[in-house]
């Protein structure tokens, strides 16, 4: 299941690409499973990068969830590098970037 998600993340990142970027190949992937988590690493040829960790957090004695951190970067059709950092835990989904904005 986490590799369909990681695997659908990883698509849908690529389909964002501008069109030129069609022959856009894999050049890393890195997937560490844990019992208690996860590591997974990706890059491709055209410049779009990521990584996620993942680490079960214990809430209280009958509640557990995963808490996941990760990053991602590309570069848009204006040329810029955009990248975004987030945080998946008890508050929400967190993301964090230049191009996003602050409240």
């Amino acid at each position: 299941m986490k590799l369909l998600i990681v695997f659908t993340a990883i698509v849908a990142v690529a389909l964002a690409a501008p069109a030129d970027d069609g022959a856009a190949t894999v050049v890393k992937f890195e997937n560490d499973q844990k019992v208690d988590g996860y590591n997974v690493a990706y890059e491709t040829s055209n410049g779009i990068s990521g990584a996620e960790q993942a680490q079960l957090k214990t809430f209280a004695d009958d509640v557990a969830a995963i808490v996941v951190k990760g990053q991602y970067s590309y570069t848009g059709a204006d040329g810029v590098v955009y990248s975004l950092n987030y945080v998946a835990d008890e508050n929400g989904f967190q993301p964090e970037g230049a191009h996003l904005p602050r409240v």
